[in-house]
């Protein structure tokens, strides 16, 4: 259960950075930082919650990083496509200032 819970936790909390990544050129700083900023909070959560440090552990947390990446960039992707503006890095704010 732990396991599944810390998944979505890694999930949840790549969204934004993702959507933050879609919003800045590839292999840039900003770039850089967005997909290395969670990583910190996903090693605390791996500590935290004694899921330990096995391989499947690994594939189900990498695969959420990664997911989160993804879906965080189609959401940008996404509301870039349908014209809601201003559109900033900031998933977040954009969210609070289009509702």
């Amino acid at each position: 259960m732990n396991l599944i819970l810390v998944a979505i936790f890694v999930f949840l909390l790549n969204l934004p950075f993702g959507y933050w990544r879609a919003n800045v050129k590839k292999n840039s700083f900003q770039w850089v930082l967005a997909i290395h900023i969670p990583v910190p909070f996903i090693i605390a959560a791996r500590i935290f919650s004694d899921i330990g440090f096995e391989l499947y552990t690994y594939l189900i947390l990498v695969g959420a990083f990664f997911l989160g990446q993804f879906i965080g960039r189609l959401f940008y992707i996404r509301r870039k496509k349908t014209g809601q503006s201003p559109l900033t890095s900031c998933l977040v704010m954009d969210l609070v200032r289009n509702n």
